[in-house]
């Protein structure tokens, strides 16, 4: 049986769905914190458990009979998802699968992909196959700044650099790869990543073309953008994990391209600007 963790968010969900096109939907489960929200998905033959990270209990209920579990990461912290391999290793998993990102590296400056080096070496460590899906980062994340600024026409935010935006769909797409064909993706990939990149100031204008109103990327210092965010009731751990994208971004970190995600998925990556036209239509 495949299990995959996330079975309610954007990324899981789409694991899921996609693999029940392909494997039996009594082959699949899925780990959600809530089992209501995933009713579609349990009356499609599905198994639907209750599963947290924070609760190995639940988790180790939500993975029994496992073969292959995907764990789509959650916080930027390597503890829970160090339960969730030990819960998937004690559950008699052969492979443990688990969505990384690009940058994944102790010495990154964004706590995130810190949190996800850690967890590669967790699942090396752990003695179990695995496969760790170093993911693009979202094509979808600049979104929720793009419609605020598409209303005050500025895109306020800190320095930052390129970034190689990757569909959620795509990356969906290659895990289901890596689920059904195990031999096509092993051990750390390598990055799998959209086909350009494009930092915010190339991101707004891109939207300004997609839409026809104009948007005026303004580049603030990080303190100042720190005690506004602040200022706008924004939480300080929120703030802090923002400006380490903002940090990271402006070192490099994120300026990435590989050939990998394409040749896995035998079509092109989606651009940036399919994702931005999707998105931000009407």
């Amino acid at each position: 049986m495949i299990i995959v963790t996330g079975g309610t968010g954007r990324l899981g969900r789409a694991v899921a769905e996609r693999l029940a096109e392909l494997v039996p939907a009594g082959q699949l489960g899925v780990s959600v914190r809530d089992p209501e929200k995933a009713a579609d998905l349990a009356a499609r033959g599905i198994r639907v458990r209750r599963g947290d990270f924070d609760d190995p209990e639940a988790l180790a209920v939500a993975f029994e009979g496992a073969d292959q579990v995907l764990i789509v990461s959650g916080p930027a912290d390597p503890a829970p998802h160090r339960v969730a391999i030990e819960t998937a290793k004690a559950a008699g998993a052969s492979r443990i699968l688990y969505t990384s990102h690009q940058a994944a590296n102790l010495d990154s400056l964004f706590v995130a992909t810190r949190s996800h080096a850690a967890t590669e070496q967790d699942l090396a460590n752990s003695g179990v196959p695995f496969t760790a899906l170093r993911n693009g980062f979202y094509a979808s994340t600049p979104v929720y700044l793009l419609r605020s600024a598409l209303e005050t026409g500025e895109l306020i935010a800190p320095e930052d650099g390129p970034f190689s935006w990757t569909a959620h769909r795509d990356l969906a797409d290659a895990a289901v790869v890596a689920l059904t064909d195990p031999a096509r993706l092993d051990g750390v990939t390598p990055a799998l990543t959209g086909p350009d990149v494009l930092d915010y100031a190339e991101v707004a204008a891109l939207a300004s073309e997609l839409t026809g109103r104009k948007i005026t990327r303004v580049t603030v210092p990080d303190e100042e953008w720190k005690q506004a965010a602040l200022g706008r009731g924004m939480p300080e751990f929120l703030i802090d994990l923002t400006l380490g994208i903002f940090q990271a971004a402006r070192r490099g970190e994120f300026a990435v391209v590989d050939p990998t995600l394409p040749k896995i998925l035998g079509r092109p990556a989606t651009t940036i600007r399919e994702v931005l036209a999707a998105e931000l239509a009407g």
